[in-house]
Parts: C-alpha cells; sequence; structure tokens
C-alpha cells in the first residue's frame, strides 16, 4: 500500500484548487461612448446663485473585462495570490462642451445670449487599457 507523504498530498489539492479557480478572460478593453448630465451652477461673490446650466453630453468611457487570476501561493497569508486587473483609461484629453439650458435663480430659462450658454471644461478618456488593480502610479 502506497503512502501520500503530506506536502505532495497538499500540492497536489493546491494545483486542483487551481485549475478550479484560475479564470481567464479575453481581454476587450476599449473606449466607449455614454450619454451624461452635466450639471454647473456659477455663484456671484457673495455666494448666491446667479445661474445654473445644464445640457446631456456624449463621452469617453472605458468598459471591457481585463484578465484576473488566483494562483496558490504559500507566500500569502490565505493561501492564494490574487492578479487582477481593470479596464481604465491610459491617457485622458480635456474637452469643452456648451450646456445650453441654463436657467437663473428662480428657475426661469436665460435667453440673452450671454448667459443662456455655459461652456465647461471636462477630461474624458482617449484611450484604455487594463491595468493591474489599485495600480495608481502611471
Amino acid at each position: 500500500m502506497s503512502v501520500c507523504k503530506p506536502k505532495l498530498l497538499v500540492f497536489l489539492v493546491l494545483e486542483l484548487i487551481f485549475v478550479i479557480v484560475a479564470v481567464t478572460a479575453d481581454e476587450n478593453c476599449e473606449t466607449s461612448l455614454s450619454e451624461i448630465l452635466v450639471t454647473k451652477e456659477e455663484y456671484d461673490e457673495l455666494g448666491r446663485l446667479v445661474r445654473s446650466c445644464n445640457g446631456e453630453v456624449t463621452v469617453n468611457k472605458c468598459e471591457g473585462m481585463c484578465s484576473s487570476q488566483v494562483h496558490p501561493s504559500i507566500a500569502t497569508v490565505t493561501g492564494f495570490l490574487k492578479e487582477c486587473h481593470c479596464c481604465r483609461e491610459n491617457f485622458l484629453k480635456e474637452r469643452i462642451v456648451t450646456l445650453s439650458h441654463c436657467y437663473n435663480a428662480d428657475g426661469v430659462r436665460l435667453e440673452d445670449p450671454k448667459h443662456a450658454l455655459m461652456e465647461v471644461r471636462l477630461q474624458e478618456p482617449d484611450e484604455c487599457q487594463c491595468f493591474k488593480c489599485g495600480d495608481y502610479t502611471r
């Protein structure tokens, strides 16, 4: 009768768990379009609302899947090493958008050309890529 050594048995069990837990997905992290509502308020020097403007704006966003895996590891407390990757922006670009629905403090829509429109600067992803989760050193 053959006797399994405990170390070999642990290795075989961990190897079996690795086969079950390891998940690899095709990476398809990409830039896509999204419609958002942007609202910006303007105040005078005394802190009183002068006007509030809003508008629907189409912006880029990062969306997709990135490969993540869980490996057995004797170096971690849990016994597993997680390698997580997230779809995030690689580069940002600044863009100016125009909000065309402006209202005064009483909620009356502004019509005069000087106050009926408001330009707002925003940043949006120009390129997306898979990065290690929690890695903000780029």
